[in-house]
C-alpha cells in the first residue's frame, strides 16, 4: 500500500514542486519583485516604463519584427516545401537537406557568418570593390535583423508544410479537378485547409522564436533595440528593477502572441479520408524547364552555404594579413592552434561542453518522469505536470533568466531562495530549464502512443517499477530519448540568449568568447570558434541521426 501510494502520489507530487520551483517560482517572484512587493505593492516601476518613450518603442518593434519575420518566412519556407515535395528533378534529395541545414545549427554561428559575409567590411563587400565598384552599405538596424530571421528561420515552415505535403491524398486534388474546379479555387478550398495546422504551427514556432531572439538584435541591432536587448542593457547598467518590468512585459507579449496563434488552429484537425497510404504525387519537369531548375535549385543552395563557408575562410585568415585585397592573402591555421594551445582560450569549449553535457542528462531524466506521470495521471496533477514541461517554451530565454538570476540572489532557504549567482551551477541549472520542453515534451507525446497493457503485463508478471522503467519504457522510448537529448545538448551548447545574462568569468561559454574576440577585433579567432560551435553541432546531428534511426 505504502509502495503504491507512494508511486501514485508522492513522487508525482514531488516531480510538481521540483518544476514550480525551477519553471515557475523564478517567474513568480520576478513579478513580486516588479511590483515591490516587499515594500508593499506599486506600480512605480511599472508607471515609470509607461513613462519611458523607448521602453513602448522597444514593445512595439519587438512585435512587428516577429510578425513580419512570420510573412517572410512563409514567403520562403512554403514554396521551397512545395519545389521539393511535390516536383521530380536530379539532386533534389540532397538538395532538399541542404535547405534545411540552418536548423541544426546555433542561431549566433548564423548571425556572425552573416557578419563576415554581407558586412560593411565582409566578403561581398570587399568583392564588389575589388572589380571596382565603389559600394558600401551598413548591415544595421531593422532590415539586418528581419534578413537573419528569415534565413534562420524559413526551415521551420519548409519542415512542417513539406511533412504535410508528404501526408496529402492525391485523389482529393483528381476529384476537385473532376468537379471543374480551377487550380486556384482547388488551392484555397482544399489545399490550404489541410496545411492550416503546419502553418499554423510553423508560424507559432517563428513567433515565439522571433519574440524572443537576442543574438541578431544585439550584433545588428545597432541603436535599433527590441526588448531583449532592452533587458539586457537596463540589467549591464545595473536598473534592475526596470529590467524585472521589462521581462514581465516581454513574457506578456509572448503568451499573448501563443493565445492568439492557437486560436488559428485551437486543435481540432480535418482529415484528408483517404483509404490506407496514397502514393505521392509529383510533377516530372524535363527539357529546359528542368535544366532551370535545376541549376536554380544548385545556386539555392550555394547561397545558403555560402555565410557558412565564410565562417571557415574567415577562420583560416592569420591576424593582420588581410587589409584591402578583396580575397584574403594568406590561409593557415593560426587562429585554430591559438584556440587549441592556449588554456584559457580552450575553456569556453570545455564550459560549453560540461554544462550543456550536465543539463542534458537532467532535463532528460526530469522530463521522463513527469512526462510518464503527466501521460498516466487523468486528474489535475497530471496536467500541472504537462502545463510545468511547457512553460520554459512559452516563456523568452531573456525573461527566463533575469528570473533565475533575481531568485537565486538571494539567500532565504525558508522561501526557496539560495544564491546561485557567481557559482558554477546557475547557467546549467538555465540550461536544464530551457531544455525541458524538448524532452519532456518529445517523451509525453511518445507515452502517450504507447499501449498501457504493455506496462500493466510486466507488472502482472512481478515486475517492479524499476523493472518496468529499464525493460520495458526505456528500450520502447531509446529513439525519442535520443531524439530530445541530441536537440537539448544542440541547443544549450550554442546557447547565447541565458548565457549573456547568467555567465560569470569562470562559466563563459564559447558563445560569450565569440563575442569578446569579436570586440577585441581578433575576426578570426572569433570564426575559429564559431567553426568549432558548427562542427560540434553538425556532429552531434549526425550522430543523433544515426542512432534514432537504429
Amino acid at each position: 500500500m505504502s509502495s503504491n501510494l507512494t508511486s501514485r502520489v508522492l513522487v508525482p507530487v514531488g516531480l510538481a514542486l521540483l518544476l514550480m520551483w525551477i519553471a515557475g517560482y523564478p517567474l513568480l517572484m520576478t513579478l513580486l519583485e516588479a511590483f515591490d512587493w516587499e515594500a508593499g505593492p506599486t506600480l512605480g516601476y511599472f508607471a515609470e516604463f509607461v513613462e519611458r518613450a523607448d521602453e513602448w518603442q522597444a514593445l512595439w518593434r519587438t512585435t512587428w519584427i516577429s510578425v513580419l519575420s512570420v510573412v517572410l518566412s512563409a514567403l520562403i519556407g512554403v514554396p521551397l516545401a512545395f519545389l521539393f515535395e511535390r516536383a521530380e528533378f536530379p539532386g533534389r534529395q540532397v538538395l532538399g537537406a541542404l535547405v534545411a541545414l540552418p536548423v541544426a545549427l546555433p542561431p549566433l554561428v548564423g548571425v556572425i557568418a552573416f557578419l563576415f559575409l554581407y558586412g560593411e567590411s565582409g566578403l561581398v563587400a570587399r568583392s564588389l570593390q575589388g572589380l571596382g565598384l565603389d559600394v558600401s552599405w551598413s548591415l544595421q538596424g531593422a532590415g539586418a535583423i528581419l534578413l537573419v530571421h528569415a534565413y534562420s528561420m524559413y526551415v521551420y515552415f519548409y519542415l512542417f508544410v513539406r511533412s504535410a505535403l508528404a501526408r496529402f491524398d492525391p485523389t482529393l486534388l483528381e476529384a476537385s479537378a473532376v468537379l471543374g474546379a480551377s487550380r486556384s479555387r482547388t488551392f484555397f478550398t482544399v489545399i490550404l485547409p489541410l496545411l492550416r495546422p503546419a502553418l499554423a504551427g510553423a508560424s507559432l514556432l517563428v513567433f515565439m522564436t522571433s519574440v524572443a531572439s537576442f543574438s541578431a538584435p544585439y550584433i545588428f541591432g545597432g541603436g535599433f533595440r527590441v526588448m531583449t536587448t532592452q533587458i539586457v542593457t537596463s540589467k549591464l547598467n545595473g536598473d534592475v528593477e526596470m529590467a524585472r518590468v521589462e521581462a514581465v512585459m516581454l513574457a506578456i507579449l509572448a503568451l499573448v502572441g501563443l493565445l492568439i496563434l492557437r486560436r488559428i488552429d485551437p486543435g481540432w484537425r480535418l482529415r484528408a479520408g483517404g483509404r490506407g497510404v496514397a502514393a505521392r504525387s509529383q510533377v516530372r519537369v524535363g527539357g529546359v524547364r528542368r535544366a532551370l531548375l535545376l541549376a536554380a535549385g544548385w545556386l539555392g543552395a550555394l547561397v545558403l552555404l555560402l555565410p557558412h563557408m565564410t565562417l571557415i575562410l574567415i577562420s583560416l585568415v592569420p591576424p593582420n594579413t588581410w587589409t584591402v585585397e578583396a580575397f584574403p592573402p594568406i590561409l593557415d591555421l593560426s587562429n585554430y592552434g591559438r584556440l587549441l594551445s592556449e588554456a584559457e582560450r580552450l575553456r569556453p569549449a570545455v564550459n560549453s561542453l560540461w554544462m550543456a553535457g550536465v543539463a542534458t542528462l537532467g532535463a532528460l531524466a526530469l522530463g521522463l518522469f513527469a512526462a510518464r506521470y503527466a501521460a498516466r495521471l487523468e486528474s489535475p496533477l497530471g496536467r500541472l505536470l504537462e502545463g510545468l514541461l511547457a512553460v520554459p517554451w512559452a516563456i523568452p530565454g531573456t525573461v527566463f533568466a533575469i528570473s533565475l538570476a533575481t531568485t537565486f540572489s538571494v539567500d532565504r532557504p525558508l522561501v526557496g531562495r539560495v544564491v546561485l549567482i557567481g557559482t558554477p551551477w546557475l547557467l546549467p541549472l538555465a540550461y536544464l530549464v530551457r531544455s525541458l520542453p524538448i524532452t519532456g515534451r518529445s517523451c509525453l507525446a511518445a507515452l502517450r502512443q504507447l499501449d498501457p497493457t504493455l506496462e500493466e503485463a510486466s507488472a502482472a508478471l512481478g515486475a517492479g517499477a524499476w523493472r518496468r522503467l529499464t525493460a520495458v519504457l526505456l528500450p520502447i522510448l531509446k529513439p525519442t530519448l535520443l531524439a530530445g537529448a541530441g536537440l537539448a545538448f544542440i541547443t544549450t551548447l550554442g546557447d547565447f540568449v541565458t548565457s549573456i545574462v547568467l555567465y560569470t568569468y569562470e562559466t563563459r561559454p564559447i558563445s560569450i568568447e565569440v563575442l569578446s574576440s569579436l570586440r577585441l577585433q581578433e575576426i578570426g579567432v572569433a570564426a575559429a570558434y564559431g567553426v568549432l560551435l558548427m562542427v560540434l553541432s553538425a556532429a552531434v546531428f549526425l550522430v543523433w541521426g544515426r542512432r534514432t534511426a537504429l
